[in-house]
């Protein structure tokens, strides 16, 4: 009976996660570019319901919402831009974990909340600041046709394009969690506990 009822849990926490990672998809498709950054740079909500699915179950679980969504985007897409689906991938899990991490360790409130979202935001602008310079910029040199970027495109690009879009992406999915948070934060409770017992 009790296997039964694990069974049972797990298969529901499954059905949520792939649910969440649907309406992370149909999220990233509601797109739009800011002003002063390149236009294929694209704030998007996607990553809220990996943060929901975070608080809900664990860290990891928001890292499997996120590969759901890229893995369906990646499907829908052709393709055609596999760089990109890595990097989305990878910003995505730099911002829920640290949101997540916060918010299991700490007192769980809107101000653990805001926290949480601050370092979450830090952590992915700086590391994909990093990342692109590294990885991301080279590889789309190489694959895309641009050319051999030099030191100083790439440091450009990166410090004023992709740090500030980052920090901008932190600041408008914030926005936009924390009255959402507040209005399920008896729901997320609930269901929390309920998977936990």
């Amino acid at each position: 009976m009790v296997n039964r009822t694990q069974s049972t849990s797990k298969l529901v926490k499954l059905i949520i996660l792939a649910l969440l990672g649907t309406v992370s998809l149909l999220l990233f498709f509601l797109n739009f570019p800011l002003p002063m950054l390149p236009p294929f740079l694209k704030i998007d909500f996607s990553d809220v319901p990996a943060v929901l699915a975070a608080f809900m179950f664990s860290p990891l679980a928001g890292v499997i919402v996120v590969g759901i969504k890229n893995l369906l985007y990646f499907a829908v897409s052709g393709a055609s831009d596999p760089i990109g689906v890595a990097a989305n991938f990878l910003a995505g899990v730099m911002f829920t974990v640290p949101v997540a991490i916060v918010y299991h360790k700490y007192k769980k409130g809107v101000k653990t909340i805001v926290s949480g979202l601050v370092v979450g935001t830090v952590v992915m602008a700086i590391g994909m600041t990093v990342l692109n310079y590294f990885v991301m910029l080279p590889l789309y040199s190489i694959f895309m046709g641009w050319g051999n970027m030099g030191t100083s495109e790439k440091m450009a690009f990166a410090l004023k394009g992709v740090l500030p879009f980052n920090i901008l992406k932190g600041i408008v999915v914030g926005i936009l969690f924390v009255p959402l948070y507040v209005k399920m934060r008896s729901w997320i409770d609930k269901k929390r506990s309920g998977f936990a017992s």
